[in-house]
């Protein structure tokens, strides 16, 4: 990580919220008379937000906030995820809110964060047409085969699958990136002999059939070169076990001709959390180490696992081993990223 100290203060300028470093005594309210300022470190009392917007603007805003539904919340960046669940379970136990000091009541909302939502709220981000055809020319490089974006606004939970030569590893998680369920399991029976179908078939029946439920299956995509001879076993194996998984999972693909099963490009996520140094992945695992020990300590982590299970799975990783744990790490990232590239980025 990169440490950086620098004096700075946040702009919202058109809903899009910027990091300017600030002369000690300053006043950017002089430069920029219309926008909503908050420096990293304020903590103001939420009444303080009245004189931030005006009548016009607090009213739109609550009108949002008390009408609006979970999906209609999540169209607004910063209300994506555990946020906007928040505030419909706020709405409905303690009545509509009556003014902007009353969202600061809601977990997950300090003043900073709030007036970044109201901000965003009054001005959406929007998209050109170039942005879009962008977004839909990396994301048809990530995920594969093609999926039409209203399934992905649907989607509310998925299985990221990840497979190695011993070990199948999945990661549960909804849109709001909790983690319902998380495991691996030992394959021992691969890469033997004569790569029985049979035996690929009754390990792979196996462990799916302790698998969840969900909208959409993730598999990782490796790009092995087929050209070095010696990959070749390591290949196949692969290929194989994509197959298979693509043919059991895909139960109602022969009625509806809808893929349940997609594929993700393993650099892609690699990029996304800056896991790359040149062509080769490095390991997740500091990562996930960092997501587990936030989900502990944060009031809004990025990834939220169940408190009961939160030293079960420290201890998994200790009794696992590094190499024994890195289809685990990986199933749990590729979840991750697929819902912030392919599921929020895609959202309008």
């Amino acid at each position: 990580s990169r440490t950086f100290q620098l004096t700075f203060c946040q702009i919202s300028l058109l809903g899009r919220w910027r990091c300017l470093p600030v002369p000690l005594g300053s006043s950017l309210i002089q430069i920029i008379p219309n926008a909503a300022i908050c420096d990293e470190n304020t903590k103001e009392p939420g009444n303080a937000l009245d004189k931030l917007f005006s009548s016009e603007q607090q009213a739109s805003i609550l009108h949002v906030l008390n009408t609006a539904s979970n999906k209609e919340l999540e169209t607004f960046r910063l209300l994506r995820g555990r946020k906007s669940v928040n505030i419909i379970e706020h709405r409905e136990k303690f009545g509509p809110f009556q003014n902007l000091e009353s969202l600061m009541s809601v977990p997950l909302f300090q003043y900073k964060t709030t007036i970044q939502v109201c901000n965003s709220i009054l001005c959406p981000e929007t998209g050109g047409r170039k942005g879009k055809f962008q977004d839909n020319r990396l994301l048809r490089k990530l995920i594969k085969p093609e999926i039409a974006r209203e399934r992905l606004k649907a989607v509310n939970s998925i299985v990221s699958i990840v497979f190695g030569t011993r070990r199948i590893a999945w990661a549960h998680m909804d849109r709001t990136l909790a983690v319902l369920d998380w495991q691996q399991n030992e394959c021992c029976q691969f890469m033997k002999g004569t790569y029985v179908s049979s035996v690929y078939l009754q390990e792979i029946s196996s462990v799916i059939s302790k698998m969840p439920k969900a909208d959409l299956y993730v598999l990782e995509k490796i790009g092995l070169s087929i050209q070095n001879p010696s990959r070749f076993p390591v290949v196949l194996h692969f290929h194989i076990m994509e197959a298979m998984l693509y043919a059991l999972l895909n139960k109602t693909f022969a009625q509806d001709g809808q893929h349940q099963v997609l594929s993700m490009n393993r650099n892609g996520v690699g990029k996304h959390f800056e896991l790359m140094i040149g062509d080769t992945r490095t390991s997740g695992k500091e990562l996930v180490k960092q997501f587990l020990s936030e989900s502990g300590l944060k009031e809004e982590p990025r990834v939220v696992f169940p408190t009961e299970k939160i030293v079960r799975y420290r201890q998994m990783f200790s009794s696992t081993g590094q190499q024994r744990a890195e289809e685990l790490y990986d199933s749990l990232l590729q979840a991750v990223a697929f819902y912030e590239l392919a599921v929020f980025d895609t959202e309008p």
